[in-house]
């Protein structure tokens, strides 16, 4: 086994913590005054985005437990096809492959939409989420603790 799943492991609870502080950010809008002195906004696709990268490196932890590499060019891709696999073979259960293909759908949209900007050569214009972004945002938090959690304890540390 690749004792490099302990790193994955690791990398994906940052991001979850990173996902947590942010949408907590987001919704605390005296801290962003106070605090960071910027003025109030939200951070909800930043949020779904590091809850995806939470995913993702689990799971690259979990597949590394079973001898499963996966590497450049499309790492995200072969990550989860690999990872299909070992649910189709019932190794996984199922559950954990919906919540990893959702935030994967999630993250695909957030990649759209950074490739679109970049293409304007630094005249990069945010726009204010609508606060309608908190529920997917919390959705894909919760997501991803349920998925951190599943292999973590599939990677018996």
């Amino acid at each position: 086994m690749d004792s490099n799943f302990k790193l994955y492991l690791s990398r994906s609870e940052n991001e979850l913590n990173l996902a947590g502080i942010i949408f907590q950010l987001s919704i605390n809008k005296e801290l962003q005054l106070d605090i960071f002195k910027v003025k109030p906004d939200t951070y909800f696709s930043a949020a779904i985005s590091h809850a995806y990268y939470c995913i993702f490196y689990a799971a690259k932890a979990y597949l590394l437990t079973k001898n499963v590499k996966t590497n450049p060019p499309e790492e995200h891709r072969k990550t989860f096809e690999e990872f299909k696999k070992l649910v189709d073979k019932g190794i996984i259960d199922k559950e954990l492959l919906e919540l990893y293909e959702d935030a994967l759908i999630k993250a695909d949209a957030l990649l759209d939409i950074f490739q679109q900007e970049k293409g304007k050569r630094g005249k990069f214009t945010y726009r204010k989420l609508p606060q309608a972004n908190q529920e997917p945002a919390n959705e894909s938090l919760e997501h991803a603790k349920t998925f951190f959690k599943h292999m973590y304890n599939l990677c018996e540390i």
